[in-house]
């Protein structure tokens, strides 16, 4: 497997929906939109699509309401191609200071935006085809069958989780993902028409909470019925349904954290 390739991208995590403002509109216009937003200090600037800088609300500080953006905005600015992989851009954002970055394509057009969170929410419960294969594998080794693989929408009312209970906090970043498009396929095996959840069941209880009725799965296919150790669990804890997986309140996601030392080239 090209374990390149199977690193994620820009384009993969980034907003395609971006807010923009135009060089000729006023400071004051500019300011009150960032004045009435709760979750914008600043936006691109662009000309049709083409970006032409960036303006933050420190750009309007000192400036006269009448002024016009492109006299006040920041030009040289950092941007991100959809290629990049999200690895790269970690970098950039993190030795820059820069929390969100313009995405554009290969003609300076913009496509996108992505941020410091999309960089640390594709670090979570990220399901790859390395992943898939590594359970099918395992599969196959523990059990003497064969496995295939297959990629396909499942409606959720058809699932049983093998996991009792989620986490609200986590549960809250994945309605946010959700919301924006950001949702990363589910691990799904389907054992003999049995579909048991292996992996996303955060995102699962999200989408059933914002009234989703189907999901992108990687789909371990089993033809034939195993005991598995994960329907076991299903069974004993009386896991049937989606309503049946308990969100914890009292208690944060038990994320570990890895880390490794950036090394200048």
């Amino acid at each position: 497997m090209d374990e390149q390739a199977d690193k994620p991208t820009v384009r993969d995590y980034m907003t395609r929906e971006v807010e923009t403002v135009s060089p000729d509109d006023t400071v004051g216009e500019v300011a009150l939109r960032i004045a009435e937003s709760d979750s914008h200090s600043g936006y691109p600037v662009t000309d049709g699509r083409h970006v032409e800088g960036f303006v933050s609300a420190r750009d309007l500080l000192l400036a006269e309401d009448h002024d016009l953006i492109f006299k006040v905005m920041t030009t040289d600015l950092l941007v991100a191609h959809p290629d990049m992989k999200l690895t790269d851009v970690a970098r950039v954002i993190l030795r820059s200071g820069i929390q969100r970055l313009p995405v554009v394509d290969d003609a300076g057009n913009l496509v996108g935006i992505i941020s410091n969170a999309d960089v640390v929410r594709s670090q979570i419960e990220r399901a790859t085809p390395g992943k898939v294969d590594k359970l099918i594998r395992t599969l196959e080794n523990i059990h003497g069958i064969e496995a295939s693989e297959d990629r396909r929408e499942i409606p959720l009312e058809t699932l049983t989780p093998t996991q009792s209970r989620v986490y609200a906090d986590e549960l809250e970043g994945r309605t946010y993902e959700l919301e924006r498009g950001l949702a990363e396929p589910l691990v799904v095996i389907d054992n003999d028409g049995q579909f048991l959840l292996a992996d996303g069941h955060h995102r699962v209880k999200a989408a059933d909470e914002l009234g989703i009725p189907e999901m992108d799965a990687y789909v371990i296919v089993i033809d034939e019925r195993v005991d598995l150790g994960m329907a076991k669990t299903a069974k004993k804890e009386d896991l049937d349904s989606i309503d049946d997986i308990e969100v914890v309140d009292y208690a944060h996601h038990p994320l570990v954290q890895t880390t490794q030392r950036l090394q200048d080239e």
